[in-house]
């Protein structure tokens, strides 16, 4: 997570790994500090106090992470750290929740710092961080499920309803992506109010599916996890889902 590199601040280019946001509406634009890429809607232009915003969760990130370099190795919930900054503060409150390591929450953590960040300029925002999403709207929104090669790619999606708390939709693959999995889903997509606990959660789900036979296996582990609404997993031509989620057809 070196910050020495520069930034980027540029319109949106379709990444085929994103999940798909289906509304439009909204001014769109994309913000990539090194690794942090995040593609962004708003009713008006927020490009430097996104670029501003990645920049500062990133140097917190990478200076904890220099004097405790066991939170970027580790694939086990770290312990409480209330010294910690915010963002890392979050992410192992995740961690602990979802029983993953710390680094598996960092996308959806990033995702919805940087949205409340923008959320004081403007009412209503959408964040996306490389298939995980934060996102708060006075109008429901739909997100179509990016599943890699699987039929149901992009054929299903979730209606994320309108909330004054925001919402966390955020994805895992152990088919696609940069992101450790331990299995074999092509999605595990997750509901819930924390992004940070979306992410951690869908990767502990995903883990768990190295087959179809493994859908019931991840389900129930999506039961267990306290402060989720829903998640949706797909692998091969089988889907499974469980919550308070609405699936749509695309």
């Amino acid at each position: 997570m070196d910050l020495r590199s520069g930034g980027k601040i540029r319109g949106y280019q379709e990444r085929n790994y994103r999940n798909l946001l289906l509304d439009q509406g909204f001014i769109s634009f994309q913000v990539i500090v090194k690794e942090t890429d995040l593609y962004i809607r708003a009713p008006q232009n927020l490009q430097q106090s996104a670029f501003q915003s990645i920049i500062r969760y990133r140097h917190q990130l990478e200076e904890y992470i220099s004097r405790h370099p066991n939170f970027f190795r580790s694939l086990v919930p770290p312990a409480v750290d209330e010294f910690a900054p915010p963002i890392v503060r979050e992410m192992i409150r995740a961690a602990q929740l979802a029983g993953v390591g710390p680094m598996a929450a960092v996308a959806g953590a990033m995702a919805e710092f940087v949205g409340r960040d923008l959320l004081q300029e403007s009412p209503e925002v959408i964040v996306e961080n490389g298939g995980d999403i934060f996102l708060l709207s006075a109008q429901e929104i739909r997100v179509g499920i990016f599943a890699h090669t699987s039929p149901l790619s992009f054929r299903v999606g979730l209606r994320i309803p309108a909330g004054s708390h925001g919402w966390g939709v955020c994805t895992s693959s152990g088919t696609v992506g940069p992101s450790l999995s331990l299995g074999r889903a092509d999605a595990v997509c997750v509901l819930s109010p924390s992004a940070a606990l979306a992410d951690a959660a869908a990767t502990a789900v995903g883990n768990l599916v190295g087959s179809p036979a493994d859908l019931p296996r991840g389900l129930e582990k999506a039961k267990t996890i306290p402060g989720l609404s829903g998640v949706v997993i797909i692998i091969g031509d089988k889907l499974g889902a469980w919550g308070d989620i609405e699936l749509i057809e695309i």
